[in-house]
């Protein structure tokens, strides 16, 4: 039962980090139709952001610094290399192509600049847990659920109660209907690639605290195992990309686990049960938990 309740909390912790970066991809989806390969390298650098900054300027001036720069590189990669003009669903395809260059450039940077170290963020949990009855948990993972329900919750009201959240639902709809109707397209486009790039820089806080080692040039991957969450959801639904995230979170916990009883499967399958996962449920439901029929893929 102690390892039951262990496994569950651990993939709670890491499905709430997966969703900040799960709704990243929604974001941009919804306002571009563009699936962000550079998120994991915005992810990446955030992180280094606040490991060179922290010392100066304290964990919490650090972070939000990093949050600030991570949203302004994230809106301005956009603005400036994918735009062209009025927002055009029929780049999409090509400006996704695009972002995988952009991720080869930032991650060979940032791997560059941080080379073989791990690095801390200073974060103010440490190594510290406490005792829930019989399970000992890391704060940094009471902090990690608890941090990302807040975060998502506010995205969720900005989605509903704000003229911006409005646009970006009518755009999602349809882009030349909502140009017409005298929705901004290219400011409401470049706003959502700011906030996938500020919850990225959040989320890298949580996936590289205790229990992991710390920020190291290959974190930025992590953050791609989130995409099989915002696929599961329905690259349209935010609220399928944290039903997606959930369950990423927990069948990797569980998978990590339990490795023991699950031997014949091969010691590395905790990183590629999300993939199997995202795989087995689009057989049944090709647009995902809560796609839309017909929904546009990439």
């Amino acid at each position: 039962m102690t390892g039951l309740l262990d496994n569950l909390l651990s993939g709670l912790a890491l499905g709430s980090v997966y969703a900040l970066v799960a709704l990243g991809f929604v974001v941009i989806f919804k306002a571009s139709g563009v699936l962000n390969f550079a998120h994991g390298s915005l992810l990446l650098l955030g992180g280094y952001l606040i490991a060179v900054l922290h010392d100066d300027l304290g964990f919490a001036g650090a972070l939000a610094l990093a949050v600030v720069v991570t949203a302004a590189v994230a809106g301005a990669l956009d603005r400036f290399l994918l735009q062209r003009g009025e927002p055009d669903p029929h780049a999409a395809h090509v400006q996704t192509i695009v972002t995988i260059g952009l991720d080869i450039v930032l991650v060979t940077d940032l791997s560059r600049r941080i080379g073989g170290d791990l690095l801390s963020l200073g974060d103010p949990w440490g190594d510290s847990v406490h005792d829930l009855g019989p399970v000992t948990v890391a704060d940094s993972r009471l902090a990690a659920i608890v941090v990302s329900a807040v975060v998502i919750g506010a995205v969720f009201a900005l989605f509903r109660y704000t003229a911006w959240g409005l646009s970006l639902r009518a755009a999602a709809e349809d882009l030349e209907a909502a140009s017409l109707m005298g929705v901004r397209l290219v400011r409401v486009r470049t706003l959502a690639w700011c906030l996938a790039g500020a919850l990225a820089a959040l989320a890298a806080v949580f996936l590289v605290a205790f229990p992991a080692p710390g920020l190291e040039r290959t974190t930025g991957q992590i953050a791609l195992k989130a995409f099989p969450a915002a696929i599961l959801g329905g690259m349209t639904s935010p609220g399928g990309a944290l039903a997606g995230s959930v369950l990423i979170g927990l069948t990797e916990a569980f998978v990590v686990g339990y490795q023991t009883e699950l031997h014949v499967l091969g010691e590395g399958f905790g990183d590629v049960a999300p993939y199997a996962v995202m795989v087995l449920v689009l057989l049944v439901r090709p647009t995902g938990l809560f796609g839309a029929r017909g929904a546009a893929r990439v």
